[in-house]
């Protein structure tokens, strides 16, 4: 692998020494006649992002036709001709178009590296970047980007050369105390090469550096060939780590989201069973309440039926003349029989009082045990957190988990009347 390559620059429709204006540019892109001769055998441009190079072009020459600028006395006039009104950017990757074409391997890395570097445009641009092409006619795999301004009622393209803008700024803002117009000058050229080494930085965190490119490349820094050998190894060793970090980072965030999902309904779950415990807890204390009232209502009944037993047989003797008839025998078989039913009902009662609260006591520990899985979940959930922060940042401590939740039931367990 090589190093990057990444270059801006701004156009006016008035041509510049070279001959390059945005009739030129536009005219390039597009692989016209007139403006290919350096390309043995000119081939049309792969769109890549946005439309093509044509409907940039009428974009362009619309909206330059209708842009103005205000002048002394308020009044307004056309842009000059030799404002830059198309900004654009070249990236190119180090394989040739032989290697390229040759290894299916490499063409993914470039369209890997070329996926990522609309992106950084589109990061850079927005809305503003209208189109990006690939040229595959000439030595490497290189893209074009174009940039218009029409957001901008003057089309000012200059406000994208981040190197212009922070040398604009210092000029504008005048000298400062003890300095001349031959100081002021030198910083403001510092501004601008600060700026564009902070544009070049952004390129090569965000597209170099996962594609194993290199910042500058080996004549620049006047490297041997063996040094220059061992800076692309670690450029691709760099690449690699960045790739299994990234993997590292998304698995740990699946994990947590479904230990989250997981914790979540666990917690539904405890809270679902919480409600039926309480449903089944007031259930019981009304089965209870019930049997409670048969008992005392087979009480008074078998009380009742003890004093009609007596008064009746009384009754009976003192009309039969105290005689056992068989009439006064059919009562008390009755009453008997009546009584039986009574201390079946209230032992009924008592049975069932007894299923309540076993039913009660189950709703409960389910409920407690509900609670415990949900607070273990919530443990290993923060666990996780702190092993994922840890990843993204080495120095950040672990987190120690929380204070132990002791979990206590509603209520007491009623003890049998």
């Amino acid at each position: 692998m090589g190093y990057q390559f990444v270059h801006l620059e701004s156009f006016s429709r008035k041509a510049d020494a070279q001959g390059r204006g945005t009739d030129f540019i536009f005219a390039e892109a597009s692989r016209k006649p007139d403006a290919s001769v350096h390309v043995s055998n000119p081939s049309p441009p792969v769109l890549v992002h946005g439309v093509g190079v044509e409907a940039v072009q009428e974009m362009h020459d619309l909206a330059v036709t209708s842009a103005t600028v205000e002048v002394k006395g308020g009044k307004s006039r056309k842009i000059r001709q030799d404002q830059k009104t198309v900004h654009t950017v070249v990236a190119s990757h180090p394989y040739t178009m032989d290697e390229i074409r040759a290894d299916p391997a490499k063409r993914r890395e470039a369209e890997e590296w070329e996926r990522r570097t609309v992106a950084w445009l589109r990061d850079q641009y927005g809305d503003d970047l209208k189109s990006v092409i690939r040229h595959e006619d000439e030595s490497h795999w290189h893209i074009h980007a174009y940039i218009l301004p029409l957001s901008d009622p003057a089309l000012k393209a200059a406000r994208y050369h981040p190197g212009m803008t922070a040398k604009r700024a210092v000029m504008d803002a005048g000298p400062i105390a003890g300095e001349d117009q031959k100081a002021l000058g030198k910083r403001a050229d510092a501004q601008y090469k600060t700026a564009m080494r902070q544009w070049q930085d952004s390129y090569h965190e965000a597209v170099a550096i996962p594609s194993g490119l290199t910042r500058l490349g080996p004549q620049r820094r006047r490297l041997s060939r063996d040094e220059w050998q061992r800076e692309q190894v670690q450029a691709k060793a760099l690449q690699q780590v960045v790739q299994r970090a990234r993997k590292v980072k998304s698995d740990g965030e699946a994990f947590i989201g479904r230990t989250k999902a997981d914790a979540a309904k666990i917690a539904a779950d405890a809270a679902s069973r919480q409600e039926a415990a309480r449903k089944a807890a007031a259930v019981a204390l009304a089965a209870q309440d019930r049997a409670r009232q048969e008992q005392e209502h087979v009480r008074a009944s078998m009380v009742d039926a003890e004093k009609y037993s007596g008064w009746a047989g009384r009754i009976r003797a003192m009309w039969d003349g105290l005689r056992k008839s068989k009439l006064a025998e059919r009562i008390r078989s009755e009453l008997s029989g009546e009584i039986d039913r009574w201390h079946d009902k209230a032992t009924d009662a008592e049975r069932r009082q007894l299923e309540a609260e076993r039913q009660r006591y189950e709703a409960e520990r389910k409920a407690r045990e509900a609670q415990d899985a949900a607070f273990k979940a919530g443990i290993e959930r923060d666990r996780l957190r702190s092993i994922l922060t840890s990843v993204n940042d080495p120095d950040t401590p672990e987190l120690s988990p929380g204070p132990k939740l002791v979990l206590k039931p509603d209520f007491k367990k009623k003890e049998k009347s």
